[in-house]
């Protein structure tokens, strides 16, 4: 059935948890699920996601206690909200709309006061971190919730191993067509984003050698990696709904790219960071974000194109495994340079509109824990080192998450 035709459109919400308990219809053309507006959103406004670990008190493992955090986080009014994810030692904060990285840190300090407050009631702890450094993925246990359920059934043991831990940074766009811009222009700098957020070296106990071992647990889903590359909003909803044709996606959320379109909010969501180990690495993150989305829109620096991803998963490799100490390949030219300095070079170009979102102070402490070569993988190897056990790392980086380490 043609696409333009509308009575091929399945009348559903995608991101309903009962989209996936629906009977898969067995005619093709009747799949077919028309991709919803791209809502209006402020241009560069922020919205910032970060998913936490719990671990208990006594040998500081993660521990199964989302549902209790989520009753008690409930009676506290808090800007943003509180989410269960994939499994039960996890949970998902989230800000509302921000204008600045200042907003976004004056939004999730309340909501760290409460994870506090509220974790020790409960003998637990809250940590960020990419990982969980010795946690065993087949002692998990898989949130009741529906979505869950059915990914799990889907997925396997690949849903326990996607007990890891993320920030997503929304981006607020004028209109679609330029959040498919923004979103190939975003591409470019997705080692930056790893090297800087980079949080994740220790997996199952043991140093990965990766400052980001946790993008390789994403990589194993079949449907992660690059958005493909389309820049007009038309195009992207033709391409949407030929793969709900397939039967293989049924929403935007069955997508684990890097970077995605969010119609519903008028944003795009850059899904690489590793979640730091303190909310004011996260803030700042977003305000880095912010100006280089600002820097697109008013300048327009550079067109992208399909030849920019020749070198996307090498560039993208090259930061998870050596974080700031990687070597970038420039798409446009090829030239081969430390990322290190191209993070640095890049901050020099963003001067101007970091001055006008009020984010010089974010971009300041990024640029310096890079000229000093630091991220929170090197503070974690660092504590292991003086430690060598990584239960007392992980009680450390609870201290850090609570600013007390």
């Amino acid at each position: 059935m043609s696409s333009s035709n509308p009575t091929s459109i399945l009348p559903i919400d995608p991101d309903s948890d009962d989209v996936r308990s629906a009977p898969l219809p067995a005619d093709p053309a009747s799949r077919a699920v028309k991709l919803e507006p791209f809502n209006k959103s402020e241009a560069l406004s922020l919205g910032v996601e970060l998913e936490l670990q719990l671990v208990n008190t006594h040998d500081y493992d993660l521990a199964p206690y989302a549902e209790d955090m989520l009753r008690l986080m409930a009676q506290t009014p808090l800007p943003g909200s509180v989410v269960p994810e994939m499994t039960s030692s996890m949970i998902e904060i989230s800000t509302d709309i921000c204008h600045s990285a200042q907003d976004v840190i004056t939004q999730l300090s309340p909501i760290r006061e409460a994870l506090i407050k509220n974790a020790d009631k409960l003998n637990i702890a809250v940590v960020g971190g990419g990982t969980h450094a010795f946690q065993q993925w087949h002692e998990r246990r898989i949130y009741d919730k529906p979505r869950f359920r059915e990914l799990s059934e889907l997925y396997g043991y690949l849903s326990k191993q996607f007990t890891i831990f993320g920030q997503h940074v929304h981006i607020g766009c004028p209109d679609a067509d330029s959040a498919l811009l923004m979103l190939h222009r975003m591409s470019r700098y997705i080692p930056h984003f790893i090297a800087l957020s980079a949080s994740s070296p220790f997996v199952q106990g043991q140093d990965t050698q990766f400052d980001s071992a946790r993008l390789n647990s994403v990589f194993a889903f079949p449907l992660s990696g690059r958005a493909p590359f389309t820049t007009s909003w038309k195009e992207f909803e033709a391409y949407f709904e030929r793969m709900t044709r397939t039967g293989v996606v049924r929403s935007m959320k069955d997508f684990y790219w890097d970077i995605r379109p969010k119609p519903e909010f008028g944003t795009i969501e850059i899904r690489v960071f590793d979640t730091p180990l303190t909310i004011e690495r996260a803030a700042a993150l977003a305000g880095y974000v912010q100006s280089l989305a600002a820097w697109f829109l008013q300048e327009q620096p550079f067109e992208p194109c399909e030849d920019d991803y020749l070198v996307y998963t090498y560039n993208r490799f090259q930061a998870c495994r050596f974080g700031l100490d990687a070597v970038y390949v420039d798409p446009a030219s090829g030239q081969h340079m430390p990322l290190r300095d191209h993070i640095l070079m890049t901050m020099t170009q963003l001067e101007w509109h970091s001055e006008a979102l009020n984010a010089t102070q974010a971009l300041g402490e990024l640029r310096t824990s890079v000229e000093a070569n630091r991220n929170d993988a090197r503070w974690l190897r660092e504590k292991q080192g003086k430690e060598r056990l990584l239960a007392e790392v992980v009680r450390q980086a609870s201290l850090r998450f609570r600013g007390a380490a």
